[in-house]
């Protein structure tokens, strides 16, 4: 994609476009109940959510958290946002009262979308823990000395509650309410303002807000479409969050960009998933290797016709080679997988459907068209030559705006020549592919040895009765660490620890075999289905309490 090819066109431009060009064929679908969209309905409806919006005081430039699974209209209120120039701030499902406090602040949020009695909260009555003035004041009139920008508060969907309106009636204000404002806001929006803001992960310290545009995320999104050949054909069942880069552009906005169906999964269930798959006959599925992982070992999955799947993504987390070749063996996909970080909005690399299949299952691909990916010494800060290690770095059209409000961490990240610092190791090899080794902080060193875990962890699921693994360092006051392998075993498996030991003798440096040996049922995951590799080692300390051996 020549930079010429780069669109300026906004989000809204987007769905306009699909909008008149194809107004009958369907946009979203949630396949298990029957919620039905086309191109034409889901503008009319973001139009009305937009004039409902804009009635109650939301206005451009003000800051919009969506705190929901992916229910039907978290993206009629995201492209509402988008169309009247308000910025949408993306809000993990899986935030407890203290860290959302801490974004609502952080993120100077105006106004507040909510969802009701999720499989693990109940956003509502934490909503009045954080907001105890809900439950008094008048709609519309929040004042609360807490968060003294929050003045708004909306429930997703019907149901009334003290304090909020709903989604409900925002559309019903939108219908009655006259076009003027909203042309006004619409056409002051341009391309390079910022649209959407992501919180990291947070896997470590506080969670920084990642300013992206309309111009970072609709030509990513483009751009992810394009390596996979999407058409107005596809069908994509997206079941990732939407909170997360992965939902929110590699997957809606590949989708906006090319005029493709969207078949939404609310939340994560592996049977949902495959009975939509099935149903809808969609072509394309994402996941991250946990998901892909549940879906293929579900007791009903052969009962499913997966025929209709031509490809997808697997990123999100470190993928697995066994794992991408199961995927397209008995899913029948030719599978790629994207590299990057919400900071490069979030693609820097993508494998193509037409690589070959050791290159779509061994490599994340060469660079994203217009992006510049180099591999830098970390400690010399020279780029790196063929199959010499260093930190993923890249610079070009999808770079951040910037860290909200933290300029001395947006340029720890992005250096003086233009490269953000991933922090993530990675090789180039002699085609210009990448593999990604590793991340800076999970390197384990024993004892002076420089260890990587994903080398370990791609050998032991190798071994038959492994279903997946995760290696971490574990603290150790002779060596510094040691080798800590968590193991999840296929159901029915027997395997010891020792079996794990001897087949790794041998094979593998002995430094590299791992001291302790963990089977553990699921890995600490974050909102976004990322394992959380920096608990481990804390929790193989525990489990080596709880078993009573010694941690030397």
């Amino acid at each position: 994609m020549a930079s010429s090819i780069l669109s300026d066109n906004t989000i809204a431009d987007w769905l306009e476009k699909w909008a008149n060009e194809t107004p009958d064929k369907e946009c979203i679908i949630y396949s298990d109940r029957d919620f039905r969209l086309t191109w034409k309905e889901t503008d009319t409806r973001v139009n009305n959510m937009a004039k409902g919006m804009l009635a109650v005081g939301i206005k451009p430039g003000h800051h919009v958290g969506i705190w929901a699974t992916n229910v039907p209209d978290w993206l009629i209120v995201l492209y509402a946002c988008a169309k009247i120039g308000a910025i949408a701030v993306t809000v993990n499902t899986n935030y407890k009262q203290n860290e959302l406090e801490y974004l609502c602040k952080n993120a100077d949020l105006n106004a507040l979308f909510i969802i009701d009695g999720t499989w693990e909260s109940d956003f509502v009555d934490m909503t009045y823990t954080m907001l105890p003035e809900l439950k008094t004041s008048q709609r519309g009139h929040l004042s609360s000395e807490k968060l003294p920008l929050l003045k708004t508060v909306v429930y997703i969907g019907s149901e009334k509650h003290r304090g909020m309106y709903n989604t409900h009636e925002l559309l019903l204000l939108g219908e009655m309410t006259a076009d003027d404002e909203l042309k006004v806001a619409r056409a002051n929006v341009k391309c390079h303002d910022v649209v959407n803001m992501q919180y990291t992960s947070g896997t470590t310290g506080f969670p920084k807000g990642v300013m992206l545009t309309h111009h970072n995320i609709t030509n990513n999104g483009y751009a992810t479409g394009e390596q996979m050949e999407f058409t107005q054909n596809d069908k994509l069942c997206t079941c990732v969050p939407l909170f997360h880069c992965f939902g929110v552009v590699l997957a809606t906005m590949a989708c906006l960009t090319h005029g493709a169906t969207m078949v939404m999964v609310e939340k994560f269930d592996p049977l949902i998933v495959l009975a939509s798959v099935h149903k809808e006959r969609c072509t394309v599925l994402y996941g991250v290797p946990t998901m892909f992982i549940a879906e293929l070992n579900h007791p009903m999955f052969s009962m499913f016709d997966l025929t209709c799947l031509r490809t997808g993504i697997m990123a999100g987390a470190l993928c697995p080679v066994e794992l991408m070749k199961r995927v397209e063996k008995e899913m029948f996909m030719k599978m790629t997988s994207v590299y990057g970080l919400t900071e490069t909005s979030p693609g820097m690399t993508h494998t193509n459907i037409h690589d070959t299949f050791e290159k779509r299952c061994t490599t994340v691909g060469v660079d994203y068209p217009e992006v510049e990916v180099k591999v830098i010494n970390p400690e010399t800060g020279k780029e790196c030559g063929v199959g010499e290690q260093g930190e993923m770095c890249c610079k070009g059209y999808n770079l951040m705006k910037g860290y909200y409000k933290n300029e001395e961490a947006t340029r720890e990240t992005i250096d003086a020549n233009g490269f953000l610092h991933s922090g993530d190791l990675g090789i180039k090899d002699e085609d210009g592919y990448y593999r990604i080794t590793g991340r800076i902080k999970d390197m384990i060193i024993r004892g002076g040895e420089n260890i990587y875990p994903r080398e370990i962890e791609e050998y032991l699921l190798s071994m038959p009765g492994i279903r997946d693994v995760q290696v971490a360092g574990i603290p150790s006051k002779k060596y510094g660490e040691q080798v800590g392998a968590f193991i999840i075993k296929h159901d029915g498996a027997d395997i010891k620890e020792e079996d794990v030991v001897d087949y790794c003798k041998g094979k593998i440096a002995r430094f590299k075999i791992p001291k302790y040996v963990f089977f553990i049922d699921q890995f600490p995951l974050t909102g976004s289905g990322k394992i959380q590799k920096f608990k481990l080692g804390g929790i193989g300390l525990e489990l080596c309490k709880q078993q009573g051996i010694e941690v030397i």
